[in-house]
């Protein structure tokens, strides 16, 4: 064998070239998807009542898996998603979130020093309302769709990182509204947003 014809792994591997630009990729198109979109708004609610790190890795929480499922499906093809039944369900439970938290608005304030069950489990709530809210949604679809040509490692490790990225800007936005707006202000506009996330996928699913 000649010195020539050795490889001392300086060549690169295509898997990993492959991968990085699907990471690359992936990032990119969820970041600006993620930019204005109901997720990342309700990052700034959520930031504006629970500790930015719980809000953080709510999200995380609820991005892995999503994004998971995207790269399966986008590697199935032909796999789809029933997007009617999941709109309903994503709008009650939305609904169901709404009431909760106007509900704490209205308590006085000796109540308000209890712990409630919408502040008792802030991760758990967090990542649930995220992921139903981005169950069907564009930025799951777009996975869906780079996973069928990028590598599956990459995809879904950009994907997730770009929705947390973006998030994470609505999460230094709410903690700065949180000093500034009183705690039932920020219960209220939390459930108007809820209220209306919840009607608007309702009425998705209905449509179908």
């Amino acid at each position: 064998m000649t010195l020539a014809s050795r490889d001392f792994g300086l060549t690169p591997r295509r898997p990993n070239i492959e991968t990085m630009d699907g990471l690359l990729l992936s990032f990119g198109v969820i970041f600006i998807a993620e930019l204005g979109d109901k997720s990342q708004l309700m990052a700034l609610a959520f930031a504006a009542r629970y500790k930015a790190s719980h809000v953080l890795i709510g999200i995380t929480a609820a991005a892995a898996p999503l994004f998971g499922l995207s790269v399966l499906i986008g590697r199935l093809v032909a796999v789809s998603l029933p997007t009617r039944a999941i709109n309903i369900a994503a709008g009650v439970a939305f609904l169901a979130l709404a009431a909760w938290t106007v509900r704490g608005a209205w308590t006085d304030a000796k109540e308000e020093t209890r712990e409630q069950p919408s502040t008792r489990f802030p991760i758990a709530t967090v990542a649930l309302a995220i992921f139903l809210a981005e169950l069907g949604d564009k930025t799951m679809l777009a996975t869906v769709t780079l996973a069928t040509t990028e590598a599956w490692l990459g995809t879904w490790v950009g994907s997730t990182l770009g929705m947390v990225a973006a998030d994470a800007i609505a999460i230094v936005v709410g903690k700065q509204l949180g000093t500034r707006l009183p705690e039932r202000a920020i219960k209220i506009g939390a459930s108007l947003l809820f209220v209306v996330f919840g009607i608007l996928l309702l009425v998705e699913g209905i449509r179908g």
